[in-house]
């Protein structure tokens, strides 16, 4: 008997093949149905959309007036300016600016603790910084000096204050 042998690869090549085609003709069915399934989310969505706009388009107006803010009260200074020890701090990098800020200070009859460079010199406005418990007499050295810049202290802790109470540092 003479019989050809027909190798085990040529049977499974025509269904290897086979089963690829199928994958494919799937795949592009899935993405059909992708598309046309993302296009119908994407009208369900722009239909939402357009119904909302329409809707605040038409809805009333109504003005409201902006809250008007009662300044917070500022508590009285306890102790008078002669008692008050003021950290005057150049913080401009003009030269003497601090040396001249501190002699104002000193008119006004406060106590000048040190008057020095402030760790930076990019200062663009003056400011008035207070120590706990010394807001009174912050705001009113602030008062006195004109300067709109008022606050707790920023960047010092208390040790660093050499025993002042209010700080001003002097800005361009």
């Amino acid at each position: 008997m003479d019989h050809l042998l027909v190798a085990p690869e040529a049977l499974i090549r025509p269904w290897r093949t086979a089963a690829y085609i199928a994958g494919g003709i799937a795949l592009a069915e899935l993405l059909l149905l992708l598309v046309i399934g993302g296009g119908a989310l994407v009208q369900l969505v722009s239909d939402r959309v357009q119904l909302a706009a329409r809707e605040h388009a038409l809805a009333p107006t109504t003005v409201q007036k902006p809250a008007v803010r009662k300044p917070a009260p500022v508590a009285a200074a306890k102790r008078p300016r002669s008692r008050t020890v003021v950290l005057v701090l150049n913080g401009n990098g003009r030269t003497g600016a601090a040396a001249s800020a501190a002699s104002r200070v000193r008119k006004r009859g406060y106590k000048i603790g040190f008057v020095g460079n402030a760790p930076r010199s990019d200062f663009a406005r003056s400011l008035v910084m207070f120590r706990p418990g010394f807001a009174g007499e912050g705001h009113r050295l602030a008062r006195d000096l004109r300067v709109k810049i008022v606050g707790p202290l920023d960047g010092m802790r208390v040790r660093q204050l050499e025993g002042a109470h209010v700080v001003f540092i002097l800005g361009a």
